[in-house]
């Protein structure tokens, strides 16, 4: 690695401190509101609370979302365009489902400042040493550090990366500090670009708010911070040209102009790919990259097959969501999906025209046991261990993700070994865990997931439909959801579809994505607002988003210590 610039190590270490600062002021935010930060597909926390009687909105503090490695590439290459060198950064986390999460309850360790350090140093590197590229990006020709090219280009750039104009004490001490480090102008400039994306203003967004003089303990955001949350909410990266200007005319100030500019935004392709990363977080499509089965055992789980799986749920999101627009509860139970010829061997399936690369719409059959993503590849491959199913972990699954119902950790001493087949002969799992649940310590927990996670055993780990377990023994795929008797998957599938737990489920985990935290008892009333406007336009999400951006929760934060 090439010796560092003074500069670059000025500016290093007052990262370091800022960063420190704010992450730690973060964590204060987050305190009482984020339990486990294992990131380890935990239980969501919270469930729904009933508000009290006439319920109002209380605004909740702020917390201070690091931007998750995702945000931060999608934004460089905004700022600066793309075939950008990409170095490794500090890992996410997702601690209740999201990175956005993590990115609250996280603080950077000293490595990770340095790789922060590193990547905009080669970033900007690669920028500056071409001659056409560097003009072309500032706009002008630097003639000398500080001149008026510099410092043009260093407030133009320094208020799309910060999301906001810099100050005019700011302005002085990027073009000053860069212009006394450096007597050679381009790398004056480069420095002062490189210290800019190590800023804790680029990597952090801080959205305070101003002080409501009519709502006193009430701070309203002001149109930059809108920009930034909605901007991040939609298209998952810092805001662009247009959506600057229209903060600085005052045009977010209103929820008509908020609405305006996030049906523009909605309506580009960034706003499809963004939607698609929620989707992927909200249903757990990450955890299947990188899954195995052994080919001996499973020939059908070809190298493609987990791309393939999590492509097959992408196109049904697509094509739910984001084209057709319809109620989302029918990603649970349409029979409209979209297979390669690899899947088509994997359900049984004819799929003309399909091959490794080419995905065809097929209608899963009427009377076959499938419907919907849960009965899909993808959810069943992930909700299984590697030589048997689960159904434990796919009724976790059912609880927490899509009913937002809290399972509790297990007890650190429990015992999970599941029984041994006695001189009778063999137990199918499902008996293993019936026999399972006769300790107390487990049974609590298990009759909450077990019964509906019993429905899906006539899939195995990968998603074959079966009739037997592999020692020949039959399977019984009844069970229940919440006392109510259900016969398989498909069963399930049409009950979950019409939950109320599974509209107001998908709001609560949406707040918390955008939050980047729990909801608090005074947001309550708030996820059953938008529920309800959730319900009135037939369960559309994209009508969710819109109506969540001009709400006042997403306006609005607490004073520190004013909840």
């Amino acid at each position: 690695m090439r010796k560092r610039t003074q500069l670059g190590s000025m500016l290093s270490a007052a990262g370091a401190i800022a960063l420190s600062l704010l992450a730690a002021a973060s964590s204060i935010s987050c305190q009482g509101l984020i339990g486990n930060e294992s990131g380890e597909d935990g239980a969501t926390g919270q469930g729904p609370k009933p508000p009290g009687p006439n319920p109002e909105y209380e605004a909740a503090t702020a917390v201070f979302p690091r931007l998750t490695e995702a945000q931060y590439r999608k934004s460089v290459a905004q700022l600066l365009g793309g075939d950008l060198p990409v170095l490794p950064l500090e890992q996410d986390t997702n601690p209740y489902l999201f990175y956005s999460v993590g990115a609250t309850t996280t603080t950077v360790s000293e490595f990770g400042v340095q790789q922060y350090e590193e990547s905009a140093e080669a970033i900007t590197s690669y920028l500056f040493q071409e001659p056409g590229r560097r003009v072309a990006l500032v706009g002008c020709e630097t003639l000398s550090p500080g001149d008026t090219c510099a410092q043009d280009f260093i407030a133009a750039f320094g208020r799309r990366a910060f999301r906001r104009p810099l100050s005019s004490s700011e302005l002085a001490k990027w073009t000053g500090v860069a212009a006394t480090i450096s007597a050679q102008p381009w790398e004056s400039l480069r420095l002062a670009t490189s210290g800019i994306l190590q800023s804790p203003n680029f990597l952090y967004r801080v959205e305070l708010g101003e002080p409501d003089a009519e709502n006193p303990g009430l701070r309203r955001l002001n149109g930059y911070e809108v920009a930034s949350r909605l901007s991040f909410l939609l298209w998952d990266r810092t805001p662009d040209d247009e959506l600057l200007e229209r903060a600085a005319e005052g045009a977010l100030d209103t929820p008509e102009g908020i609405a305006q500019e996030a049906k523009r935004m909605l309506n580009d392709e960034r706003a499809s790919d963004t939607v698609q990363a929620f989707f992927a977080q909200y249903l757990n499509l990450n955890r299947i990259d990188g899954i195995t089965r052994n080919p001996e055992l499973y020939p059908l789980f070809t190298d493609g097959m987990t791309w393939a799986m999590r492509k097959e749920v992408e196109l049904i999101v697509e094509d739910i969501v984001m084209k057709q627009r319809a109620d989302f509860r029918t990603l649970f139970s349409t029979r409209k999906t979209f297979i390669n010829s690899e899947l088509a061997a994997l359900y049984g399936l004819e799929a003309p025209g399909a091959t490794e690369d080419t995905f065809v719409e097929v209608m899963l059959p009427e009377d076959g046991p499938r419907a919907g993503i849960l009965t899909l590849g993808a959810f069943l491959t992930v909700n299984a261990h590697q030589v048997q199913t689960s159904p434990t972990l796919r009724g976790k699954y059912i609880r927490e993700r899509l009913l937002c119902q809290e399972v509790q950790p297990p007890p650190p001493d429990v015992v999970t070994e599941l029984p041994e087949p006695g001189p009778e002969g063999p137990l199918t799992l499902r008996e293993q865990l019936e026999a399972h649940l006769a300790n107390p310590q487990c049974a609590a927990c298990h009759s909450f997931m077990d019964p509906p996670g019993f429905l899906f055993e006539n899939f195995d780990n990968i998603g074959v439909f079966r009739m037997t377990e592999t020692s020949g023994l039959p399977i019984d795929a009844s069970g229940d959801l919440d006392g109510k008797p259900l016969q398989g998957a498909k069963e399930l599938a049409l009950e979950i579809e019409k939950r109320p737990e599974l509209s107001s489920c998908i709001v609560r985990q949406l707040y918390r994505h955008t939050m980047g935290r729990l909801e608090t008892d005074g947001e309550e009333p708030a996820i059953l607002e938008l529920d309800s406007a959730l319900q009135e336009e037939g369960y559309d999400f994209r009508s969710l988003l819109l109506s969540f951006v001009t709400h006042e929760s997403f306006r609005t934060v607490a004073e520190e210590g004013g909840e």
